[in-house]
């Protein structure tokens, strides 16, 4: 197995290589200097994809202002889903945010070519195969539910961990940790785990092979996309209406 291994890393077409990273060294501070690349870039076609579909806007849209306004509609529909018709308006700026950025982060990873792309240590690849990025979201998730529950339900959002016996005080905060936790884990796995199977089959069959696989992976990177968005939206109703209710009909 290690010669198999040995082999693999070896070849030049695919450098299967994780936990080597790229720094930028300001003083004595270390920046993960290859993840802020890439998200610089993903950053970039956000925000010319915006002016784009802004600079002539049209009463009847067409190109990407039709694209744009197609995805708007789709996350206010996400949100309103999730959160509640009455509710929703002013989250769907950061479920927007967050899942735009999410798909176009995971999409970078198996359209761009990042391999080409020669950094003195690491590789560059999609910002979401990387634990720090999805951590990073996650935790703006759950900084945005916390904001949310208490924002409307005030100190009493805190009564929920003693809901609905005081018994399970423990079970309920530790909730609260293992939401964050399946947020970046489920996504840094899928995206990581996809890039590394892409990577094996270019490797033994370089050429029609992956083809089926890599659009295997633009679906699945879709559908993490949607699933991330998803479950903060229903973390941020969850918390505005309190532990075990229904936050929609």
């Amino acid at each position: 197995m290690l010669d198999v291994l040995n082999t693999i890393n070896s070849l030049p077409l695919a450098e299967l290589e994780v936990g080597k990273h790229f720094y930028w060294h300001i003083g004595n501070l270390k920046i993960h200097g290859q993840v802020l690349i890439t998200s610089w870039f993903v950053i970039a076609v956000l925000v010319i994809a915006s002016l784009l579909a802004s600079r002539n806007v049209q009463r009847i849209p067409s190109g990407m202002q039709n694209l744009m306004e197609y995805a708007l509609e789709f996350i206010r529909d996400l949100a309103k889903g999730q959160i509640g018709e009455k509710e929703y308006r002013p989250w769907v700026p950061f479920v927007g945010t967050l899942f735009l950025f999410i798909f176009v982060c995971n999409w970078s990873g198996a359209l761009v070519p990042w391999k080409l792309i020669h950094i003195p240590e690491g590789e560059l690849a999609a910002p979401t195969s990387d634990i720090n990025t999805t951590v990073a979201l996650a935790l703006l998730t759950s900084l945005a539910y916390f904001y949310a529950g208490i924002s409307k339900r005030g100190l009493e959002y805190f009564s929920k961990y003693v809901q609905p016996t005081p018994i399970l005080l423990p079970i309920n905060i530790l909730e609260d940790f293992t939401k964050p936790l399946s947020l970046s884990f489920r996504l840094f796995g899928n995206i990581l785990a996809d890039e590394l199977v892409v990577g094996v089959f270019v490797l033994l069959v370089p050429l029609f092979v992956p083809l089926p696989v890599m659009i295997l992976g633009l679906f699945t990177s879709a559908i993490q996309a949607l699933i991330f968005a998803t479950l903060a939206s229903v973390y941020i109703g969850e918390a505005m209406e309190g532990h075990g209710e229904e936050h929609h009909e």
